[in-house]
């Protein structure tokens, strides 16, 4: 599928709703969860995902927007959750991620890109050169990717109870 703003939205707005309805009843051991070593919880991917709305995805759309000569992206601290996320509750974090996330959307909204400023150049780190569209097809596939972590995480705490039935779920299989 070819990026298209509007259908990136579509997702990017049910995220929020998805993960509350997922993860806000259910008992601290499903919430804070892991497959080991140092793999996230549901709680730390939240809160991974508040960084994200907070540092990531509408800053870095503004530096490609913006006027500046240099367009490099600041680098992503992918930890820094474990500290911002230290004595909250789970609830206080949807709820923060909501409020970002539907500030972000409406900014989205707002800007109204155009196919030409899709294809405008920003620069990563690592990556080196990405395209706005790139950057917000992105946004929608990360969301996507920790919707089915979280659910993965979790199914993986019954790994040894489904007996053999195993075999046949691939989410319990790497």
């Amino acid at each position: 599928m070819k990026y298209n703003t509007d259908k990136a939205i579509a997702i990017l707005k049910q995220t929020p709703k998805t993960l509350a309805s997922f993860l806000s009843q259910l008992p601290d051991e499903w919430i804070y969860c892991n497959e080991g070593q140092e793999s996230w919880s549901a709680f730390d991917i939240i809160g991974h995902l508040i960084h994200g709305e907070k540092t990531d995805w509408m800053i870095r759309l503004e530096v490609i927007l913006s006027d500046a000569e240099e367009k490099t992206f600041e680098p992503f601290d992918r930890f820094a959750q474990f500290e911002a996320s230290k004595n909250k509750s789970l609830i206080q974090l949807l709820k923060k991620f909501k409020i970002l996330r539907n500030t972000n959307l409406k900014r989205l909204k707002q800007l109204e890109l155009t196919e030409a400023q899709l294809q405008l150049i920003g620069i990563h780190p690592e990556l080196g050169q990405i395209t706005l569209s790139q950057l917000l097809a992105t946004w929608v596939t990360h969301d996507l990717g920790h919707i089915a972590q979280i659910a993965r995480v979790m199914a993986k705490q019954y790994k040894t109870e489904v007996g053999p039935w195993v075999a046949y779920l691939p989410i319990l299989n790497p």
